[in-house]
């Protein structure tokens, strides 16, 4: 088959997006690493801590007593009972089984929203910098991504006038990610207060509430969701978690969400058409993760942010870089405006942020994310679920390589 044969057999939509910068970036440099090269993965949102050890032995009890079969599309009754108990007890949300869905991870429950609401040419409300796949999936639905570029006075939170500014009669959605990915940021009680005024002046438009990171905060700061600080927009707020970063549990692949009874089932039936049922020993695991102890949550966030202060101290004691210290999640967002425009010893000129990340990877083996790929720059994304030795050693690399710019 020709080259022009085989691009008319693939659909249109497949061009409206790429793979995601952290996994392009992770297997670059992988493939270094396979060629013998010293790297340092930072690249990943992945927790570096196993599964606890009574989920794991929930896993193992089900596989014995040959929990295998089919379970129903959206999960096990005891699945939804357990994500309707942790939405009760942690965020004091009410969801009835049928406002309850469970999916193959957080984004299979992303995906599954938008297609089964965006028409061609609606509009969602995407603060950058975002996780790198809402826009994507956003634009393979067929809607348009509305970025607005979030300020790092700000911390890189949207803001009500902003909100309302972009808010147009083809808006359907909003996202909202708190804590943030990349940016860390969080969402005081306040803040969501505000939005929420701007929102319920605007009926049309729902909101994708992704609380991945609930857990992972730092500085004895609260953490609020949206639907419960506005009760009067339960009724619009699809509450997205999961049990890949709290619980490090990444490749078990178990999201889930609370939200409307209409759109649920909508959702339901779209999962029943493409995975069917989330895996049901990663369901029976999840149960134990939500109804089981969670005072090792707070342990690892400490660790966490022990990771962060040190990173982020030893950042901006590199002439070019700054960051601030972010509220949550487990990532740092550099500013690297003081090395755009300065030379690499090749005499190669550092002309963006995706040359700045490519530098380090290449000079001194330390892989990052670029900004651009979340919407803004010039950043760097580094993950710190990494030992403080590998942490310590990167920003080591960095500030050498930062001082052979010219």
């Amino acid at each position: 088959m020709s080259e022009v044969g085989r691009m008319e057999f693939f659909a249109d939509r497949m061009s409206r997006f790429e793979p995601t910068a952290s996994s392009v970036a992770t297997a670059k440099a992988r493939e270094l690493v396979d060629r013998g090269r010293d790297v340092i993965l930072l690249t990943q949102g992945e927790p570096d801590f196993p599964t606890p050890e009574h989920v794991k032995l929930a896993a193992i009890n089900a596989l014995e007593n040959n929990k295998t079969y089919y379970t129903p599309t959206g999960g096990t009754a005891e699945m939804k009972e357990a994500i309707s108990f942790k939405f009760k007890r942690d965020n004091n949300l009410a969801y009835n089984q049928d406002q309850i869905i469970a999916g193959n991870g957080g984004k299979q429950i992303i995906f599954s929203a938008m297609v089964t609401t965006i028409e061609e040419g609606d509009e969602a409300i995407i603060a950058a910098p975002y996780w790198v796949a809402y826009p994507d999936i956003v634009k393979f639905v067929g809607g348009i991504p509305k970025i607005i570029r979030c300020k790092e006075i700000n911390k890189f939170k949207i803001q009500p006038d902003e909100l309302e500014a972009a808010i147009t009669p083809r808006t359907k959605w909003l996202f909202l990610n708190s804590p943030g990915n990349p940016s860390g940021n969080v969402y005081s009680e306040s803040e969501l207060a505000g939005l929420g005024e701007v929102l319920l002046r605007h009926p049309q438009v729902r909101v994708l509430s992704d609380d991945i990171y609930e857990h992972i905060i730092f500085d004895g700061i609260n953490f609020h969701t949206l639907a419960s600080i506005v009760p009067d927009l339960y009724d619009r707020v699809l509450t997205v978690n999961g049990v890949s970063k709290a619980y490090s549990m990444t490749g078990w692949r178990l999201g889930y969400a609370g939200g409307p009874k209409d759109l649920i089932k909508q959702m339901t039936k779209l999962q029943n058409q493409n995975t069917g049922n989330p895996c049901s020993i990663s369901q029976a695991a999840a149960v134990a993760a939500l109804t089981g102890p969670q005072n090792y949550l707070k342990e690892r966030a400490l660790e966490f942010q022990t990771r962060r202060d040190f990173v982020v101290n030893k950042i901006n004691d590199i002439g070019g870089l700054r960051c601030f210290a972010p509220d949550g999640a487990f990532y740092v967002f550099i500013n690297c405006s003081g090395l755009i425009g300065r030379r690499q010893p090749t005499g190669k000129m550092t002309s963006t942020d995706k040359d700045v990340v490519l530098y380090l990877l290449e000079n001194v083996g330390v892989a990052g994310v670029h900004g651009e790929a979340y919407g803004l720059s010039p950043y760097i994304r580094l993950s710190t679920a990494a030992s403080i030795e590998n942490l310590t050693e990167a920003c080591n690399r960095i500030r050498s390589a930062s001082q052979s710019l010219f």
